[in-house]
């Protein structure tokens, strides 16, 4: 799974008939990548979201999976690191 920003729409007037409704989005990786992926979601430009990439991405389309590589499966509304004590290490002793 991947974590990327929607930087702009990319416009398909004809596209296979096994393509199901949404949009296709140019995202931008963390990593500072960029892909298209299918959005069923309804996102936006500059919205954060959730990539579900390769055979995943296709078998979750019900029937037999579209040619889709990549897909937006979540919107980031918040993302925080974990603050606070952690577990120990496997080499940390606990006390």
């Amino acid at each position: 799974m991947l974590r990327a920003r929607v930087v702009g729409n990319v416009w398909a007037t004809r596209r296979l008939t096994e393509v199901p409704n949404g949009a296709f989005l140019e995202v931008e990786t963390d990593g500072g990548s960029r892909l298209v992926a299918f959005d069923p979601l309804g996102s936006g430009i500059g919205e954060q979201v959730l990539i579900a990439t390769g055979s995943v991405a296709a078998s979750w389309f019900p029937g037999p999976p579209p040619p889709i590589d990549a897909l937006v499966i979540g919107s980031i509304d918040e993302s925080a690191a974990p603050t606070g004590p952690t577990a120990p290490t496997p080499t940390e002793k606990k006390e």
